[in-house]
């Protein structure tokens, strides 16, 4: 098989241009300068010596041959062009070679490579052809024979198709020529003898041209690319990318790059021969990958070197030789200490909370499932403390938030300095932590780590001079015995702390199977109240209200009653908290709306009609609109309503509660501030005219016999409420003594069982007929 030296291949891969394709041209591309072009005039350079030699040897032997038939005046001097023609010819093959080859080479159009083989082929053959009628016909055989022979030279031309085909037909032309003139000369035998030398020669000369030029397009496309590849290699290794290995096929380094070695910190020489497992350290994965003989990717590995740990990155493919041996393996590696270092910093950086420098929720969630497992496996329980701080929000509202962080980061420290190596200490979020413990064998252990921790955060804390105090509550639930899984077990926790916080806040509480029963009877409490709104399973029942001047009846408070059909009656302070929470409000505070109203509607006008509103609900922009729908479907002067709401709205931000009150007040109705004194209440409020009415709550009321200081309390809150032009109820009044007491105090109306119990539609409806009927009697 024909192929290019390697002299060729070197000036093909390196003169390539950057970006151009390794394709190879056709042999028609005259005026473009391609591999192909540059490898045919290199080999033709290295045929040019068999060619001319072939030239001058057929001329010597045609002179021999015509030495006595012709001049030898005429033959030496042919003889002479011949060879300098022909050694002309090769010298400059040669050197064009070198000059015309590459980007930077001077191109050679093909028809002057044809046309230079044309004109040899005419030096040659202009004597022979010349003379061939004149001699005798032994000596035309013999020179025809000669000529014929030469025809083969072509082999010397094969590297470039058109010369071999241009030298081809030159001579069969001038040969057939010759021999039509001689065909009365020249046996018939003797003349297909020639013919049959020439047509081997051309048929050998052009298969053998096509053949070699494919030849050169294979060689030079492989060339090119092993080049280029070789050129990749050497990048990928000295631009610090990675490094290169190989072993046989026991595993003994027979290359290794100069990275490798400088990061092992030993010479090649100390490598090579040696296990590739053993001088990584000894890694047991490697080992298997390489026994396995099959292909690896991406194999990690921390390595010792004299710089520290470094971690690398291999990947290798096995070497199979053309008789399907196992030869050993080749493949890359990379150094990828910093990457690594990055991605742990990122993941630190994902686990942590940033504010307290603990883990966060996710990391939690991470160590919990750790102990969990563990628990389960060697039966050692494990233990999960949720802890939410109380009375944090004030901090926040009225320090700021600065000093809230603040406190976070101290609570933190403390927790972390009362669990030490006992556990971990984690946030959730907000003002909630967590506390996983590894080992919650001993219960005991458990109640006086809860019971420290209590005691460590109520200590108050300094922040820039400012004394701060806050408490915690905790919930705490063991695995696997309370929760075979993270989710289950968090639950549990929650639960406890639910419990703590409903115990008074400041204390720790344990799951127990009680707190689950509670928590499924409030699952089915929810669900039974979703099907109540559906069904319409609530009712009102309406409380008098009186005058405290006159004792007769003014109004009625619209109070919410639900009786289940299986639980019988359940009480608004069981079931309004779980419609709180779950966002059911919203749906009965518009049932109770629209149910008020139509009640209103039946009775007269004096008669007013007050009803609750949830603090869910007053915040909604859309409660306005759904007040005026009602007034309007039942056709009830706003007036005829009055809304209550506690002193809770006063929390957080209130401006899209007053704006929404005042919307309401613009209907016409009225909106009256109840339990006023036992929550937060603001008297900055009561001057933005959204209020018409204060409310005395039943506690102060009822202990204003026995307690003096509640009788001050109820004269401060009649005479605010007179210098705001509001009226004032008094609630839970039971007794005579009480309602004398709070008509002495300048309280306007009266509410309570003195006056009437809450009382279904029928019966409420009996009184307002009966005081009607009293007034025509009048």
């Amino acid at each position: 098989m024909y192929e290019a030296p390697d002299r060729y291949k070197r000036m093909i891969a390196a003169r390539l241009p950057d970006g151009e394709s390794l394709g190879l041209a056709s042999e028609q591309d005259d005026n473009a300068s391609s591999p192909l072009k540059d490898a045919q005039l290199i080999s033709r350079a290295q045929l040019a010596p068999f060619f001319a030699a072939a030239n001058i040897v057929a001329a010597v032997m045609m002179i021999a041959a015509l030495w006595d038939e012709v001049s030898s005046v005429l033959l030496l001097p042919w003889l002479g062009a011949v060879a300098i023609v022909n050694l002309a010819a090769m010298q400059i093959a040669k050197t064009q070679s070198i000059t015309h080859v590459g980007r930077s080479g001077r191109k050679i159009p093909d028809w002057m490579l044809v046309g230079e083989v044309l004109a040899r082929a005419a030096i040659w053959l202009s004597i022979p052809l010349y003379f061939f009628t004149t001699i005798p016909p032994g000596a035309q055989v013999i020179a025809a024979s000669i000529a014929a022979g030469l025809g083969i030279a072509g082999l010397g031309l094969v590297v470039h198709p058109r010369s071999a085909i241009g030298w081809m037909s030159a001579f069969t032309a001038g040969l057939c020529g010759a021999l039509f003139l001689g065909r009365d000369t020249v046996p018939f035998p003797h003349m297909l003898s020639i013919l049959f030398t020439l047509g081997v020669s051309i048929f050998g000369v052009l298969n053998v041209a096509r053949w070699a030029f494919e030849q050169l397009r294979t060689n030079a496309d492989f060339s090119a690319q092993s080049e280029s590849a070789s050129l990749l290699l050497q990048e990928y290794e000295q631009r610090g990318v990675g490094w290169l290995w190989q072993v046989d096929a026991e595993n003994r380094v027979t290359y290794i790059s100069s990275r490798m070695t400088a990061l092992l910190g030993r010479p090649a020489s100390a490598l090579l021969g040696h296990s590739m497992p053993s001088l990584l350290g000894g890694n047991a994965e490697l080992g298997r990958k390489l026994l396995e003989k099959q292909p690896f990717n991406q194999l990690d590995m921390e390595l010792q070197t004299a710089r520290g740990p470094r971690w690398i990155s291999i990947a290798g493919d096995p070497i199979i030789d053309t008789a399907g041996r196992f030869e050993g393996f080749r493949g890359v590696g990379s150094d990828i200490t910093e990457m690594r270092q990055t991605q742990e910093r990122l993941t630190h950086l994902a686990n942590m909370d940033v504010l307290s420098g603990l883990p966060n929720r996710g990391r939690v969630r991470q160590l919990l499932g750790d102990c969990l497992r563990a628990a389960t496996a060697s039966s050692v329980p494990c233990a999960i403390l949720f802890l939410d701080l109380d009375g944090f929000k004030p901090v926040n509202d009225t320090f700021g938030h600065p000093k809230g962080d603040a406190v976070l980061r101290a609570v933190a420290k403390r927790l972390v300095d009362e669990v030490g190596a006992d556990g971990h200490v984690g946030r959730m979020g907000g003002d909630e932590f967590a506390i996983v413990i590894v080992d919650a064998q001993s219960r005991k252990k458990v109640e006086q780590l809860a019971d420290r921790i209590i005691v460590a955060i109520k200590e108050p804390y300094m922040i820039d001079q400012t004394e701060i105090r806050i408490g915690v509550s905790i919930g705490c639930a063991f695995g696997p015995i309370d929760g075979a899984t993270v989710d289950d077990l968090i639950l549990k926790a929650d639960l406890a702390l639910y419990q703590a916080k409903d115990s008074g806040r400041g204390v720790a509480r344990y799951f127990s199977s009680e707190l689950q029963s509670e928590q499924e009877d409030r699952v089915r409490l929810e669900n039974d109240l979703r099907q109540a709104v559906a069904a319409k399973q609530f009712h009102l029942v309406f409380q008098p209200l009186v005058s405290a001047k006159t004792q007769k009846l003014v109004g009625f408070e619209a109070l919410i009653r639900w009786n289940h059909p299986q639980r019988g009656f359940v009480p608004p302070n069981v079931f309004i908290p779980v419609a709180e929470e779950t966002g059911l409000m919203v749906a009965i505070g518009e049932w109770v709306i629209d149910e008020a109203c139509r009640a209103v509607a039946t009775w007269p006008d004096p008669i007013t009609l007050a009803l609750n509103i949830s603090p869910k609900q007053i915040v909604l922009p859309s409660l306005p609109n759904v007040v005026s729908e009602a007034l309007s479907r039942w056709k009830v002067p706003g007036n005829r309503i009055e809304l209550e709401v506690t002193e809770g709205i006063f929390l957080g931000d209130n401006g899209p509660t007053l704006d929404v009150m005042k919307r309401l007040r613009a209907l016409g109705v009225g909106i009256a501030l109840d339990d006023f004194g036992t929550g937060y209440s603001s008297i900055g409020y009561l001057n933005k005219a959204i209020f018409h009415k204060l409310k005395i709550d039943g506690s102060f009321v009822r202990e204003a016999g026995s307690r003096p200081e509640n009788v001050a309390i109820i004269k401060s809150i009649v005479q605010l409420a007179k210098s705001f032009r509001m009226s004032v109820t008094a609630e839970g009044v039971e007794t005579a003594e009480d309602f004398e007491r709070m008509r002495e105090l300048g309280c306007d109306t009266i509410q309570g069982y003195l006056f009437g119990k809450p009382l279904s539609y029928e019966r409420a409806n009996q009184m307002v007929v009966g005081l009607g009927a009293k007034r025509l009697a009048g």
